[in-house]
């Protein structure tokens, strides 16, 4: 088990830099979400335009099809949803229950 210390400000780099590259992967950002997407696979197209517009790339996508949402980033935004075609609308937002 790593060992996590508060950082103070003395130890945080100059400008908000970010040192290491990808490092998103380690830290889960989607905790404090209030709404949850839901997939409806009988709709989906296929057309990946959530995936496109995902900004914390929290969708899946195995084989050129959806394949998941990545639950530990998604924030609940809704962008998949609004990005869904209007005659698709394969994904809805609902209230996440804790």
């Amino acid at each position: 088990m790593s060992q996590i210390r508060e950082l103070g400000y003395k130890d945080l780099p100059l400008g908000g830099k970010i040192l290491d590259a990808g490092n998103s992967e380690n830290y889960e950002t989607g905790g404090w979400r209030t709404y949850v997407p839901v997939h409806d696979a009988e709709k989906c197209t296929n057309c990946l335009l959530c995936w496109i517009f995902c900004p914390d790339g929290a969708i899946f996508v195995k084989d050129g099809k959806w394949a998941g949402f990545d639950l530990k980033h998604c924030k609940g935004c809704g962008i998949c949803a609004e990005q869904c075609p209007p005659k698709v609308k394969a994904i809805t937002m609902v209230k996440e229950e804790k």
